[in-house]
């Protein structure tokens, strides 16, 4: 059969097929030709060019009658190559389409695929051909409308769980496909999530990405997956077969288990890298437009730390961002996003603004506004710390209480007033602009840093592994090893890493916002000191089903379970001591041991180490919401038991003693509590109001 190309449409962007033909859009403002380069189904022989014929408003379009999904393309650009301006077009470069939906893989490293030549500054193009190291696009057939009803978990009642799509099954024994999206769909892990208590599986990129030269250099691999080159297509690596509708059956099956889907997304960057990064897609069709540059125009503005930034003022690259965003809601039925470095996505030229067009333009589509939306709030770049400075709906990831939790149970001086403020959902960050209790997303982990084991069996990050002689990840990590580096035989060792362990889990779950537990953290999943595994697609990272600690497995799903049975752990508005109507009794009361109120000296006291809170439903909270009457916590931080005096029930009503984390399984006796109970060293205690028998 004979192709011929004629106009098309310059709507939708990228390759859609119509029962007929496929229409060819794509964005570029400063090309001056726009070609798609067909290829045989096994990739590879060059079949046909076509340039795009018409270009209307920066879109080049053109329709070829005849061609069906499972097409292979790609695309080349021309234009100027004046890097002094910011162009970088290459004819001799092989490009991934920005909205092509499946990559038949990675691109093989190569200096081909450099589009500069090495000498002369980058002030001459290479002419070599990089299509021989370049992955094909696929022309797909249109995706489903019809997705799962998304199950619009609120987030009161939301447990995150945050994974990684291969690690979590890639030592599994017992499922097929195993480190896939197949497998992590499989009856085993959705009955393990399900018996702890998830609501949420947050995903680690699966936006199609490449790894670092410099890491396949040293026989690594980028794992974590933080370097797109594919917003639309799924990671090639995790399908068993070629079907993306695979991740789509993966989220129904979740779905139908009661679990939302969540994207870990890097928008703020692209795997293109900085100036010296090879050119695959973005690069070779606009990169001024791309990508934010410094004045010389030939290097980029590196906000994020990774070479480049995307330039998310400009339109397009907004549009491409908001498809990317709907296509992954619409049609593969995602219900929410955790945005990597969204502080970058906030910036303007004058720097970060919570009224951005980004912000403002999710916040106003009709389908982006009804998916949990998680900003990590912040970068590198100037003024890039934003923690607290999102606009709602955006909730926020909170290192800040990750930090603040983990030194007060490490013994660190005057961290009292700071576990109270974490306890109540940081209300210095987040009570402002009517945003809710639940906008702080609450870790004491999470893939970046040590697992909940290590914090407590490591003082130094151990990372030699990944070729780079430890420098690299976090130095400060407010760790513990309790005595010993490392694994130990010592049974008092191993019984205190134990016993701190169940602390940190019960803060995390008892605090006000929105919990996330990192993956393994419940089977004493450890990386042995690696603190940034990001490189270590191996037993470093993957989840260690056959090594699994049975009783923390319990104790987290008690501790789920207590908080899922409990809504004053969970509340919306925020407790701030204020009288309620319905009683006239506050909401929040701090008190000492000895059971008077704390005053300004016993906030102030850096030997403090024992913080008691009666909470109760927030004032303000509507007649129709659940209630219940009131919890009293003991966070004992110190290497005594302490008595501490609980206040005096309300007739027909007595405190029962019902958590205890000295005990394996976190379970008190439920015993009557009079007025005084002897809460042991260095463990969190919680009693609930309750009827009298």
């Amino acid at each position: 059969m004979t192709l011929t190309i004629t106009a098309g449409r310059s709507a939708p962007l990228g390759a859609t097929f119509d029962g007929d033909g496929v229409n060819f859009a794509v964005f570029s403002e400063h090309a001056t030709r726009i070609t798609v380069c067909l290829f045989s189904d096994d990739g590879e022989k060059e079949t046909a060019r076509f340039a795009l014929p018409e270009h209307d408003g920066g879109i080049w379009h053109g329709y070829i009658a005849g061609l069906r999904p499972g097409q292979l393309y790609a695309l080349r650009a021309d234009g100027p190559y004046e890097p002094v301006h910011g162009h970088r077009f290459n004819e001799h470069k092989l490009l991934i389409d920005p909205y092509a939906r499946r990559l038949t893989g990675h691109p093989v490293w190569h200096d081909a695929l450099l589009g500069y030549a090495t000498r002369g500054f980058h002030e001459r193009p290479d002419r070599r051909d990089s299509a021989p190291y370049m992955p094909r696009c696929v022309v797909e057939a249109p995706g489903r409308a019809d997705r799962s009803a998304p199950l619009r978990t609120p987030l009161s009642d939301t447990v995150i769980y945050e994974a990684h799509a291969k690690g979590m099954t890639a030592a599994r024994g017992d499922v097929a496909h195993p480190g896939t999206y197949a497998a992590l769909a499989s009856d085993p892990v959705l009955d393990h999530l399900t018996n702890l208590g998830i609501t949420a599986i947050e995903l680690l990129p699966v936006h199609a990405f490449l790894d670092d030269r410099f890491l396949v250099d040293k026989g690594l691999t980028n794992y974590w997956g933080y370097q797109t080159i594919g917003f639309f297509a799924p990671e090639p690596r995790y399908m068993a077969g070629s079907d993306i509708l695979e991740f789509r059956h993966m989220v129904d099956r979740f779905h139908a288990a009661g679990i939302e889907v969540l994207l870990d997304v890097v928008y703020n960057h692209t795997g293109e890298g900085d100036h010296r990064g090879p050119t695959l897609s973005f690069r070779g069709l606009d990169n001024a437009s791309y990508y934010r540059l410094m004045p010389d125009g030939r290097h980029y503005i590196n906000d994020t730390g990774t070479g480049n930034t995307m330039n998310v003022e400009h339109p397009f690259v907004l549009r491409l961002i908001l498809d990317s965003l709907r296509y992954w809601v619409e049609v593969m039925g995602v219900d929410g996003f955790r945005f990597d470095l969204c502080a970058t996505l906030g910036r303007t030229a004058t720097g970060f603004d919570r009224g951005a067009a980004f912000f403002d333009a999710v916040r106003a589509d009709p389908v982006l506004a009804e998916v949990k939306l998680i900003a990590e709030p912040w970068d590198i770049g100037p003024g890039g710390y934003q923690l607290g400075g999102f606009p709602p709906p955006f909730v926020e990831w909170n290192d800040q209480f990750r930090d603040g939790v983990r030194r007060f149970w490490k013994g660190d001086a005057g961290l009292v007033p700071e576990l109270a403020n974490r306890l109540t959902g940081s209300a210095m960050q987040f009570d402002h602009s009517g945003r809710a209790a639940t906008s702080s997303v609450n870790l004491v982990t999470a893939h970046d840093g040590f697992t909940l084991a290590d914090v407590v069996s490591y003082n130094q990050r151990h990372n030699e592994a990944n070729g780079e002689d430890g420098r690299d990840g976090h130095g400060t990590n407010h760790s513990d090893n309790m005595g010993v580096e490392g694994p130990t035989d010592d049974p008092a060792i191993r019984a205190a890493r134990a016993q701190r362990r169940r602390n940190l889990m019960a803060t995390l779950l008892f605090s006000q916002g929105t919990p996330m537990i990192l993956g393994g953290d419940e089977i004493g999943r450890t990386q042995h000191g690696n603190n940034n595994a990001y490189a270590q697609d191996n037993e470093i990272s993957w989840m260690d089903w056959d090594g699994a600690d049975g009783d923390f497995l319990g104790f987290t799903r008690a501790m789920v379970a207590f908080r899922r049975a409990h809504p004053i752990l969970r509340q919306t508005r925020f407790l701030h001591s204020r009288e309620r109507r319905l009683d006239g009794i506050e909401d929040l009361f701090w008190w000492r041991p000895d059971g008077a109120a704390m005053e300004d000296a016993d906030w102030d006291d850096d030997a403090a180490r024992v913080l008691c809170a009666e909470m109760r439903t927030a004032s303000g909270t509507p007649a129709y919401a659940t209630r219940e009457d009131a919890l009293f916590l003991v966070f004992n931080g110190s290497d005594d038991a302490v008595p501490v005096t609980l206040p005096d029930a309300p007739g027909g009503m007595v405190w029962r003693w019902r958590i205890d984390t000295s005990a394996t399984d976190g379970q008190a006796d439920g015993r009557d509590v009079a007025e005084t109970i002897p809460v042991p060293a260095q463990s969190v205690t919680v009693c609930v109001l309750e009827h009298q028998a």
